[in-house]
C-alpha cells in the first residue's frame, strides 16, 4: 500500500516539478567543477544567486587548466565575450556596509561589469532589518539548476578526502584555510525551469526588471562525481520573511517538522547549526516515543563567525541539554567530523535524510533565522513506492557516514546490519583518539556541552541574535524564548543586564 505524499504544495513546499535528472554534489570540488562546465554550456542565461561572493575565487579545481580564466570574475567576462547572446545576472545579499562588494577583491569587477551590457549585478536588500538573502542557486538557460549550501566565495573548496594540511586549500591571497564539508544538488528539466522562475521573482523583488523564461535545451556535459538519484518529482521549499506587502513564507520550517514527524527508524542530518526551537520541539516529541526514530546530527565543532559563536553555539548547548532530558531511550547523538590529526572539519552542508524515504538539501540551517527570518531555498525528494530510489537514499546516507568516519561504505552497511542501529554503528566505527591527540583516519567525535556564562545563556535563551522573524526583533524580552512551549529550562537575566 502506497502512503500519502508528504510533499504538499502551498503547505511544506512551493511547487513540485519533474526533474529529468537529479543528483547530489558533495563538497565544492565537485560543485565548482560542475558549475564551471554548466556555465560554459550556457546559451542565453546564467542566474547566480548567493549570500556571499568573491570574484577572485577559482571556479573549479585549483589546478584546473582549460581555455577560460580561473577566477570567477574574469571567467564571467570571458563567457560574455565569447557569446554575445548570453546574459549573466548575479543576485547577492546586500547587508549595507558589510556588503560583499566592499571587499577589495570585488570592487574592480563591479566597475568592469557595470559597463558590460551582458553582466548585471543586483544587491538584494529587500528584506527586514537584520534579515539576509541566504539562498544559493545557479540556473543555466532554465535547463539545469543547482541548489544547495555552497556560495562561490573563499574557504569553500575542498575534496571529500578533507586532507590535513592540503596545500591546495588556499585563499586568493595565498593564505590557508581548514577542511570544509558542504553539499549542493543539481536538476535538469521542469524543476530547473521552476528554480529559474524563483530567481526571476527574487530579481524583480530586488529592483530588477521583469524577465521572461528562456528557451531550454539539454546540451550539457555530464557532471563528474555526482551521486545520481535519477528522475524524480522534486519539491522546492522556501523561507521568506514578511516585508512590505509580502506575507511570510515558512514552507521550510513546515517541511522540517513534517519530515521529522514522519520518521520511523533514522533521522540523519548535517547542519551548520542546531539552534531551532521548532526543530528541537519536534525532535523532543519523537524522543519521548518508546519506538521512535534515532537521530544522528553532524555539526561543526564550533561556528566560524562571531554571531554563530555567541548565538548559535550557545543555543546548541542549551538545546542539547534539553534533548538529554527528553532522550529517555538514548536515541539522540550529535557528532563533529575531524581529520586524522584531530583538526575540525567545518560542516556547512544543510542536508537531511529520513529513513530511506525522504531527503532534502538546500541553504537552510537548523536555526530560527532559516525557518522564518532569512530568504532560503531547499529542494526535497520523496521515494514512496520507488524501491530503486529508496536504495539510492540509503546508499547516500551510508556514503556520507563513511566519509565522516574514514571507512569504506561496505563497512558502514555491514555494521548497521549487525548492530541494528545507526548510532550503534557510528559508535562501533569511530576511531579512538590516541595519546598524541591523533586518530587512525578521519572520524566523528561526540559533542560535549561546554561551560556557558550567564550572559551567553541569556542571549541564547531569549533569541537575541537568532530571532524567529522580523516581528520578534522588536518583541518584548518576556515574550521571547528558546524554551517556550514544550522545551523548558529556567531562564534568569544576567546581573550585568539587570
Amino acid at each position: 500500500m502506497t502512503s500519502k505524499p508528504l510533499l504538499k504544495p502551498l503547505e511544506n513546499c512551493w511547487r513540485v516539478e519533474r526533474a529529468d535528472e537529479f543528483a547530489i554534489l558533495i563538497d565544492a570540488d565537485i560543485y565548482f567543477a560542475a558549475a564551471r562546465s554548466a556555465m560554459k554550456a550556457a546559451k542565453r542565461s546564467i542566474f547566480l544567486v548567493g549570500w556571499d561572493f568573491n570574484a577572485r575565487v577559482t571556479l573549479g579545481h585549483p589546478d584546473l587548466h582549460d581555455e577560460g580564466p580561473k577566477g570567477v570574475g574574469d571567467f564571467l567576462l570571458w563567457l560574455a565575450k565569447r557569446n554575445p547572446d548570453l546574459q549573466i545576472r548575479l543576485l547577492l545579499w546586500n547587508p549595507g556596509v558589510l556588503s560583499s562588494w566592499a571587499k577589495a577583491a570585488n570592487v574592480p569587477y563591479l566597475l568592469r561589469w557595470k559597463w558590460n551590457r551582458q553582466i548585471t549585478v543586483k544587491l538584494d536588500g529587500k528584506h527586514p532589518v537584520g534579515s539576509s538573502h541566504h539562498q544559493k542557486i545557479l540556473v543555466v538557460d532554465d535547463s539545469l539548476a543547482f541548489c544547495g549550501g555552497i556560495d562561490v566565495t573563499t574557504d569553500r573548496w575542498d575534496t571529500r578526502g578533507h586532507l590535513d594540511d592540503d596545500p591546495r586549500r588556499k585563499r586568493p591571497d595565498g593564505t590557508s584555510y581548514g577542511p570544509w564539508h558542504d553539499a549542493s544538488s543539481y536538476c535538469i528539466g521542469p524543476a530547473a525551469r521552476a528554480l529559474g522562475d524563483l530567481c526571476r521573482e527574487r530579481w524583480h523583488l530586488a529592483g530588477g526588471e521583469r524577465l521572461e523564461p528562456v528557451q531550454t535545451h539539454t546540451d550539457f556535459p555530464p557532471v563528474d562525481g555526482a551521486i545520481a538519484l535519477g528522475d524524480v518529482d522534486l519539491a522546492i521549499s522556501r523561507t521568506s520573511p514578511a516585508f512590505g506587502n509580502r506575507e511570510r513564507v515558512s514552507e521550510i520550517e513546515r517541511l522540517y517538522i513534517d519530515m521529522i514527524m514522519s520518521a520511523k527508524k533514522i533521522v540523519y542530518a548535517e547542519s551548520q547549526y542546531f539552534a531551532s526551537r521548532a526543530v528541537a520541539q519536534a525532535i523532543a516529541k519523537r524522543l519521548a516515543e518508546p519506538d521512535g526514530p534515532e537521530f544522528v546530527i553532524v555539526n561543526p565543532v564550533k561556528s566560524d563567525n562571531w554571531l554563530g559563536a555567541i548565538a548559535m553555539d550557545t543555543a546548541r548547548a542549551r538545546l542539547r541539554e534539553s534533548m538529554r532530558r527528553h532522550d529517555r531511550y538514548d536515541r539522540f547523538r550529535m557528532y563533529h567530523p575531524v581529520t586524522a590529526k584531530g583538526e575540525p572539519i567545518y560542516v556547512h552542508s544543510k542536508l537531511m535524510i529520513i529513513d530511506d524515504e525522504l531527503m532534502r538539501v538546500g541553504s537552510s540551517n537548523f536555526n530560527n533565522r532559516s525557518m522564518r527570518f532569512d530568504n532560503e531555498c531547499d529542494v526535497a525528494v520523496e521515494a514512496r513506492a520507488s524501491e530503486a530510489l529508496k536504495t539510492k537514499l540509503r546508499n547516500l546516507r551510508n556514503d556520507l557516514l563513511a566519509e565522516h568516519l574514514g571507512v569504506r561504505v561496505e563497512e558502514v552497511l555491514r555494521t548497521i546490519e549487525r548492530r541494528g542501529s545507526h548510532i550503534g554503528a557510528v559508535e562501533a566505527l569511530r576511531h579512538p583518539e590516541g595519546a598524541d591527540g591523533m586518530f587512525a583516519s578521519r572520524t566523528l567525535v561526540a559533542y560535549e556541552t561546554p561551560e556557558l556564562t550567564d550572559m551567553t545563556k541569556w542571549l541564547a535563551d531569549n533569541e537575541i541574535l537568532d530571532p524567529e522573524g522580523p516581528e520578534q526583533v522588536f518583541e518584548p524580552i518576556e515574550r521571547r524564548g528558546l524554551f517556550r512551549d514544550r522545551l523548558k529550562l529556567p531562564v534568569k537575566r544576567p546581573e550585568s543586564l539587570s
